[in-house]
């Protein structure tokens, strides 16, 4: 990685930094504000199972972010991470705890409006709705938990110091587990923007292929551990005492309840699991431990009828907080952006071309899009999803399922195949005959991506996606990872 690619990164760093400051200290923060856990012990443990969930399990949730926006030039991914980190390290410096789930989202909304690139309305419902349903959960999990270990601990004699021994031990163990479900959720938040344009190459260590995405997950939570460390104290302090003073016992049941709400939006484990029993699935998607731990303190509160003891106006500052983070977020990416493009001179966005041919206005009437009133784009070529949206809408409305879809079909990737480029195909994600299916396809030149999927998919139907499942979810991953290393591979530009 070269010196501008760690410059670049370091903005991510600063992201993750202020994860550490803000989110990670909530893990333990009511144990720590109760002295039940010494805070160099909370901080060095939240680390080490933090950097662990992030590498192990971390990627699942960058998906759904993937989908809100692609971040597509290294200069566009560190403002908008950028914006993120210092909107929550303003946040921090206040010691008021925030999302940044709701920085990155904002931030990435930001960088949406300034590219002219259409923003996924169904990723964000599915990513707001979980700004609600994090505190709900944290609060039922709260009470309910509270409630179980309440009646369990009635029926078993110990004395004060087994119960604060057993307290403490229970602590450490579910805020362990806690760190490890807050790197699986959350690492996406810290680097998920700049997976599209990782500066970082695949190596081996010791037999292990180490990839890119998880070399920047694993540096991501470096950074992480580094918050943790150096400024985490004071907001661990303003969710430990200044929403609700807690017990011991009550403070254990916070660590746990928003360690399983981490959990159960970060496990792909879990998603199979529920899609296979034929159950409802639970997004994966970055959430807020913040949110979690608010509510789980609230819930214990309620539960114990001591919601008057709750202060309130505590809790209206940290919903103010939620409320207007990512709107802050991205009013400062677009300013950043357009600081970074017009006075530094850096390119914050891959210019993207859309096409309208008669093969794109066929995929569009195969997925659900009426072309009989957009024969007359036909030809016509724009240099920004808006400007193409616009067009198209002049002659009919679109919904922004349509929209996207119009766009996935009409973007220009000029695709051939060259037998001299084949050996820079994986042979570990590429069988023999997927290199045979390829080689038949040399020297044609394909204009869109949806040409050589189709040109592949008549060589051999294994090429082919299965309906967009739970179940199959992992089987099309492993597809779109082919095409996309055959348009990094392959991709060329047209002479003239």
């Amino acid at each position: 990685m070269g010196t501008s690619g760690i410059v670049f990164l370091s903005s991510g760093l600063f992201l993750g930094w202020s994860l550490g400051a803000n989110d990670a200290s909530n893990v333990y923060g009511t144990a720590v504000a109760s002295r039940m856990v010494k805070f160099k012990t909370a901080a060095l443990l939240c680390s080490i199972f933090l950097m662990l969930g992030a590498l192990i399990d971390g990627v699942g949730t960058a998906h759904t972010l993937g989908a809100l926006g692609s971040v597509n030039a290294i200069g566009g991914a560190f403002v908008t991470s950028f914006a993120a980190a210092f909107t929550v390290f303003l946040m921090t410096k206040y010691g008021l705890p925030v999302s940044v789930s709701q920085a990155v989202v904002g931030a990435i909304i930001g960088w949406n409006c300034f590219t002219d690139s259409i923003t996924d309305v169904s990723s964000v419902v599915k990513i707001a709705s979980t700004w609600i349903a994090c505190p709900v959960l944290g609060g039922i999990f709260g009470a309910l938990v509270f409630a179980v270990f309440k009646q369990i601990s009635k029926h078993v004699n110990l004395s004060l110091l087994q119960r604060d021994a057993l307290t403490r031990f229970a602590m450490i163990v579910t805020g362990a587990f806690g760190s490890y479900a807050l790197g699986a959720n959350n690492m996406a938040n810290v680097v998920g923007v700049f997976i599209p344009v990782v500066p970082f190459t695949e190596f081996s260590f010791f037999g292990i292929e180490i990839s890119p995405v998880h070399q920047l997950f694993f540096v991501g939570s470096v950074a992480v551990a580094i918050g943790v460390y150096t400024y985490s104290y004071k907001v661990m302090m303003t969710v430990g005492k200044g929403l609700l003073p807690l017990s011991p016992f009550a403070s254990w049941v916070v660590v746990l309840s928003q360690s399983l709400v981490l959990f159960i939006f970060a496990s792909e484990g879990l998603e199979y699991f529920l899609a296979s029993h034929n159950l409802p699935t639970i997004p994966l998607v970055p959430v807020s431990s913040t949110q979690a731990v608010v509510g789980a303190v609230i819930g214990i509160g309620i539960y114990k009828g001591a919601a008057r003891n709750i202060d309130w106006t505590v809790f209206v500052r940290i919903m103010c907080g939620w409320v207007i983070t990512p709107i802050i977020t991205a009013f400062i990416c677009f300013i950043s952006l357009y600081v970074m493009k017009n006075l530094f001179d850096q390119p914050v966005y891959t210019p993207k071309t859309y096409t309208i041919s008669e093969g794109v206005l066929n995929e569009f009437e195969d997925h659900g899009i009426s072309a009989d009133k957009l024969q007359v784009l036909i030809g016509k070529s724009f240099s920004s999803g808006k400007e193409m949206i616009s067009a198209i809408e002049d002659h009919k409305e679109l919904s922004n399922k349509q929209e996207l879809l119009a766009l996935k079909y009409a973007e220009v990737v000029r695709i051939k195949i060259d037998t001299k480029k084949m050996n820079k195909l994986s042979e570990k994600i590429f069988s023999n005959q997927e290199k045979k299916d390829l080689l038949a396809l040399q020297d044609r030149e394909f204009n869109y991506r949806w040409e050589i999927e189709d040109a592949l998919i008549k060589q051999n139907k294994s090429w082919q996606k299965k309906p967009d499942t739970v179940l199959n979810k992992k089987f099309n991953e492993e597809i779109m990872q082919q095409y996309k290393m055959i348009e990094g591979v392959f991709k060329w530009e047209a002479q003239g």
